[in-house]
């Protein structure tokens, strides 16, 4: 159909050109008739990409491994609070081989997320590679966060074997993922930079953020950065001493001072505010009413834009935007649709924490994905911890109310670099409690499901790493090792040799898990259908169809410490004339159940089980 519109639109050109057609009223038209045709080439080109993105995106579930090079790769298992990168040593980019990728690829992933890829602020000196030092005032921990970027255009130094060739690294890290057939997602961070941001590495004509600020003003929509004029920055302590205070003078040239990432506009803020970071000027005078001022286009939308290009263009699949909430609905709107016309495929990934502007951060802001937090992680998390007000008409809600209609783009997991570690003893002290919960975060949704490195082997978060202290959280802010992990890592073999029973048998139940709901239909493609109670089924009890025309599946979870859920499933008629499966099987398990056909499924689960049952 396209080549007759074309056919049709060479036509129309040809007349265009002969005499009869040189009235300027029948040129006119012509431009018109040409502008329709021109659309509707469009057009069609758009619905053809999006029938083809559709199936390249749906055949199989988005399956999503997070991990930080810097600490994946560790193999020194010194761990000194506060250590020095030579004393704790850290993961490189090279670390990450065709063996460790293989051993990632065996849980059924096929997009790595690299957290902290790109250069951040941190107390490790590489002036000798024309890196300025950072101060140890404005910076958390020895390694720094992540999330405090440095420069967006260079990748952290820390995770290079070559220093001078960091990039180079990079990118053969990108080709060796690619190369099994896996994708790469790394961080963008919007809101924020760190507060000593400058770029070595920017590509010429780029200008660096603040550059051109009138800084005597607190707000334009012409700067970078928000500022407090006439007032120098107040390094905010919290009176307590660590090996880091040495390097600490309670200083930092900063005059004017500038807003802190997180939204705090004063010269002084407080110890718990995001105080290594400075917010980012997307158009909004926070102090007059949130106006905005999106015209012209202000200056940071344009080099985010860049940068997102120059990361893609890098080979980049996808992106998770932090703290996308922070940033305005417009930018994303503006930009999103712009990067992917380098990549149509990219995906982009939005932290977000209200439910309230999911529907909107998805349609106007034009998201892929956005994290499934404060709706199904916290109602989970109180069943793992067996909390008296956990109940399961929390995941109820969530896909009937909170995401209806939208599920299929809500990001669905149980730890990540923010969260608790599930072994830990501040959530659950032990990982195979959260079973249940993962068999429901991979099926419930049809939309992609993640898992943050050493989940699978039950990693407990333990010991006070530095300045992320004993908080059952694995540090971002240090170097360290990480104890499980490096079991399964086995020196650089990634063979598991090193882990125990229980940790062998945890990895082999996500990867069996993993399995079955990434190449499931009835999960990708299917609808759900909610079991009403029956049998013995209380409010730690949760039983639901997910069943497709050519799959069904029921998947029950127990979530109760003592009780065995013992109840008579019955199957809806409409749900009968689907495609059925003989002989009936767990597949979790691959145990054939003796189960006689007919219309209803008799369940027999012991505390804190799960089961996928194909019928």
């Amino acid at each position: 159909m396209i080549v007759e519109v074309k056919r049709e639109m060479e036509n129309v050109l040809k007349l265009a050109s002969t005499p009869r057609y040189c009235e300027e009223e029948q040129r006119s038209n012509l431009i018109s008739m040409i502008s329709v045709i021109a659309i509707f080439l469009l057009l069609i080109a758009q619905s053809s990409f999006a029938q083809k993105k559709s199936k390249n995106m749906n055949d199989k579930q988005i399956v999503i491994y997070q991990l930080l090079p810097r600490l994946f790769g560790n193999k020194n298992t010194t761990n000194i609070p506060y250590g020095t990168i030579e004393q704790n040593g850290s993961g490189k980019f090279n670390d990450i081989t065709d063996k460790a990728l293989d051993g990632i690829k065996e849980l059924h992933v096929n997009y790595v997320w690299y957290t902290g890829a790109i250069a951040h602020a941190s107390l490790t000196d590489y002036s000798a590679y024309g890196i300025k030092v950072d101060d140890a005032d404005v910076v958390k921990g020895r390694a720094g966060s992540p999330y405090a970027i440095r420069d967006y255009y260079d990748v952290n130094p820390d995770l290079a074997v070559d220093v001078k060739n960091r990039m180079k690294e990079f990118e053969a890290l990108v080709k060796r993922t690619h190369a099994k057939n896996l994708k790469v997602i790394i961080d963008f961070v919007p809101n924020h930079v760190a507060r000593s941001y400058h770029s070595y590495a920017k590509p010429k004509n780029v200008i660096d953020f603040g550059a051109k600020d009138d800084v005597t003003k607190s707000f334009s929509a012409q700067n970078d950065f928000y500022y407090i004029p006439n007032q120098p920055f107040v390094v905010p302590t919290n009176g307590q001493k660590t090996p880091l205070s040495i390097l600490q003078d309670g200083r930092f040239d900063e005059n004017p001072a500038k807003a802190t990432g997180n939204d705090a506009f004063t010269a002084s803020p407080k110890y718990d505010d995001w105080y290594e970071t400075i917010k980012l000027n997307y158009g909004v005078d926070y102090q007059n009413g949130r106006q905005n001022h999106f015209e012209p286009i202000p200056p940071v939308w344009t080099k985010m834009r860049d940068i997102l290009i120059f990361w893609t263009k890098k080979g980049v699949d996808g992106f998770r935007c932090d703290m996308a909430e922070m940033v305005p609905i417009a930018f994303w709107n503006w930009v999103i649709p712009q990067v992917k016309t380098v990549n149509p495929d990219l995906i982009f990934l939005g932290e977000a924490y209200n439910p309230q502007v999911y529907k909107q951060y998805l349609e106007e802001g034009k998201f892929d994905y956005l994290y499934d937090k404060v709706g199904l992680y916290d109602g989970l998390k109180r069943l793992i911890r067996n909390e008296p007000s956990a109940d399961v008409k929390d995941v109820r809600h969530v896909w009937q109310v909170e995401s209806a209609g939208f599920g299929k783009h809500m990001l669905r997991f149980l730890e990540n670099h923010d969260e608790e570690r599930i072994a830990s003893a501040g959530f659950a002290g032990k990982a195979e409690l959260a079973l249940p919960a993962m068999v429901v975060s991979a099926t419930l949704g049809s939309g992609p499901v993640m898992l943050y490195f050493g989940q699978e082997v039950g990693e407990p978060g333990k010991g006070a790493e530095g300045f992320g202290g004993d908080d059952n959280r694995t540090t971002i802010f240090d170097y360290w090792g990480v104890p499980n992990h490096q079991k399964w890592m086995n020196g650089g073999l990634f063979d598991g040799h090193k882990l125990n029973a229980a940790q062998q048998n945890l990895r082999a139940y996500y990867k069996q898990l993993l399995k079955v709901t990434s190449t499931s239909d009835a999960v990708v493609n299917g609808e759900i259908y909610d079991v009403p109670q029956a049998g013995n089924m209380n409010n730690r009890m949760y039983a639901f169809i997910r069943y497709s025309g050519k799959q069904r599946l029921l998947v029950v979870a127990n979530f109760d410490r003592n009780q065995t859920l013992e109840a008579n499933i019955e199957i809806p008629d409409h749900i009968l004339k689907v495609k059925h499966s003989s002989p009936v099987t767990d597949l979790l398990t691959d145990r054939k159940l003796n189960i006689p056909a007919g219309t209803s499924i008799p369940v027999t689960l012991g505390p804190v089980s799960a089961q996928v049952i194909e019928f």
